[in-house]
């Protein structure tokens, strides 16, 4: 795990402005740093830089920037390839100095092309230049692993793991994309290929980003709904050989990520996915596997008494920490150090503080992230069950809501939450994201102009009539990446750990789309075939109790210790100095939360997520803008 940065440009900067940019993710790789500036045809400089964590082959032979034997290729990366022992001994003659990946990557390069990329399983950020052909490379994993965000400025381009090193490139102008501030507050995170700033952008899950000659060219090397429907082609015969192959290729996946020359050890949960992954673990160390999980105080909110049990039945050296709710509030001012662009999935402090207990015996941790995507695991998909036997009740009560006479009367706004929430579900393009209307008519009024759709509007392409089975596909080109997997990056690399999820190797991911549906849900049950495979290993009454999740007071802290500051980042004033939002709505708003706070579920007036939006924003903003 690493960070890396580097630009082609024709704009010469120096190899010191570069280990500046570099030195901004030390998080990211104390053990070692590497920064090359070299000549290129056109004008052009290119500059490679890396910040190593190191995890394979810990000699200085795993350096970076690495170069072919050849000196054709030049490679600054971040991730791990888990196939790689295997694909080395289709590269036999290549002439191998080191034990790394790396190295793997660029013997895989010269004998395949970029196309090499389809080949690996693992996760991944590559910033590869071929000297032959004058192109830089920019590749990401299939799901969005590791991140890589790059700025377009002109004929130049400047990327990196993490938005700090272009902030520091000299003369990046900073400039906020006042259209994705909409979503952001909506979705609480700014989704791929969108960034804060104008100009610079995410490289998209499974996306090649080639810049060749000053353009830019891009294209998908492994797309969800493609893969989706070519898998479906190929449905699993029954449920017994489903469960007998996923639970071998689970298997495979956590062996191979267990490979390292570093300690490694597990979050443990004690829900179904920590937990398989660490039963799984187990069986195939060869010595007991170290765990690590933090409790609360608060028993609604406490599941550290369920991971120890499982713990202790599986036989693994189990760590829990008991956090109070300063411990939490502590890593608030941390957020924009680390979640370098506005973030506002308030578990990232929860996930922040057991990275940080784990990071005192291990380098690598695995985790269970992916099992609620792909395995249909999330409360949601309950709901978009019931939304879609409600569809046509719901179309029929807006038709008759349109009707003038009740239209006047603002019938739909009289019926119940629920109900409204059901009859305005009538976009066809966002079936499955049902409800959020009350936040979206506050948001609009924060920021009046146009911006990013609040949803996303791209429901047609999965082609999938089912509405669980598309909002699973949704979630995984969006939440999954976007929030879930940016919180654990980011989370984890805060304290140099890297979090490996065997659920979210390709073999685990491809394997699901081949299974019938009702292998995932069936009869209200979710993640019925993952649960299934893990009663293999772990007693029923250990795992089966209702999902909890990682629980923070939003509405207390903002009303309590962050009032002051609230109340601030909120004045008429400082708002128009900003001229981001409608000053004096922002401020009514705000206020008016502050004097009422959460009004409760059945209200849909519980604004302490996006008051908690705005916030995080405005302290992103102090830290890296004025």
């Amino acid at each position: 795990m690493c960070g890396i940065c580097g630009f082609i440009s024709q704009k010469s900067i120096t190899i010191d402005q570069l280990k500046q940019m570099n030195n901004t993710m030390y998080h990211r790789g104390p053990n070692d740093s590497g920064e090359e500036i070299f000549a290129a045809k056109g004008g052009y400089e290119v500059g490679l830089a890396q910040r190593r964590l190191s995890i394979l082959d810990l000699s200085m032979l795993g350096h970076q920037p690495m170069h072919s034997c050849d000196d054709r290729l030049v490679i600054a990366y971040n991730g791990e390839i888990y196939n790689f022992q295997e694909l080395r001994e289709e590269l036999k003659a290549y002439p191998f100095q080191s034990q790394c990946d790396t190295e793997v990557i660029l013997a895989a390069y010269l004998k395949w092309g970029i196309a090499c990329v389809e080949r690996f399983q693992g996760m991944f950020a590559i910033a590869l230049y071929d000297k032959e052909m004058e192109t830089l490379f920019l590749v990401r994993d299939r799901i969005g692993k590791k991140p890589l965000y790059y700025w377009k400025d002109g004929s130049n381009l400047v990327f990196a793991s993490e938005l700090k090193p272009i902030m520091e490139y000299p003369g990046f102008p900073k400039n906020i994309r006042k259209d994705v501030i909409k979503r952001y507050l909506f979705q609480q995170c700014i989704n791929e290929p969108n960034a804060v700033f104008e100009h610079v952008y995410k490289v998209e899950p499974g996306q090649i980003v080639q810049f060749e000659a000053g353009q830019i060219s891009k294209h998908k090397y492994w797309d969800i709904a493609s893969v989706y429907h070519t898998k479906k082609q190929e449905p699993v015969g029954s449920y017994k050989q489903a469960k007998e192959e996923l639970k071998a290729i689970l298997k495979d996946s956590v062996k191979k990520r267990m490979i390292a020359d570093v300690p490694v050890g597990a979050f443990l949960s004690g829900g179904y996915d920590s937990s398989l992954v660490t039963a799984i673990a187990q069986e195939v160390s060869l010595e007991s596997v170290k765990t690590y999980s933090i409790g609360f105080e608060e028993d609604r909110y406490n599941e550290a008494k369920y991971a120890r049990a499982v713990a202790k039945h599986l036989g693994t050296q189990h760590t829990e920490l008991y956090i109070d709710e300063k411990s939490m509030f502590d890593m608030v001012e941390s957020i924009p150090k680390y979640y370098d662009e506005p973030f506002a999935d308030s578990s990232q402090i929860p996930s922040m503080l057991v990275a940080g207990l784990a990071a005192k015996d291990v380098t690598v941790v695995l985790s269970g992230d992916g099992g609620d995507e792909f395995f249909c695991g999330y409360n949601i998909y309950d709901n978009v069950a019931q939304a879609q036997k409600l569809d046509l009740l719901g179309r029929m009560t807006y038709g008759v809501c349109q009707f003038p006479p009740f239209r006047a009367l603002g019938l739909l706004e009289r019926l119940p939450f629920r109900v409204q929430v059901v009859a305005g579900n009538h976009d066809a393009e966002t079936k499955t994201q049902i409800g959020g209307r009350t936040y979206m008519n506050v948001i609009e009024r924060m920021l009046p102009e146009s911006g990013v759709p609040f949803k996303f509007p791209i429901e047609s392409k999965y082609q999938e009539n089912d509405w669980q089975a598309r909002r699973m596909l949704l979630d995984e080109e969006t939440y999954l990446p976007g929030d879930i997997l940016c919180k654990v990056d980011r989370a984890s690399m805060k304290y140099s750990i890297e979090a490996r999820c065997p659920i979210l190797d390709v073999n685990v991911m491809e394997y699901s789309y081949r299974l019938p549906h009702s292998y995932k849900y069936a009869d209200g049950v979710k993640k019925r075939i993952l649960k299934d495979i893990a009663y293999d290993y772990i007693p029923r009454d250990l795992l089966d109790r209702p999902k909890v999740g990682f629980g923070v007071p939003l509405d207390k802290w903002m009303r309590g210790p962050l009032r002051e500051a609230l109340q601030d980042m909120c004045s008429v004033a400082y708002l128009k100095r900003q001229g981001i939002f409608d000053a004096r709505y922002v401020h009514a708003f705000i206020s008016e939360y502050l004097r009422t706070g959460d009004q409760g579920p059945a209200s849909g007036a519980n604004y302490s997520k996006v008051a908690w939006a705005f916030f995080v924003f405005q302290q992103w903003y102090r830290t890296y803008i004025h």
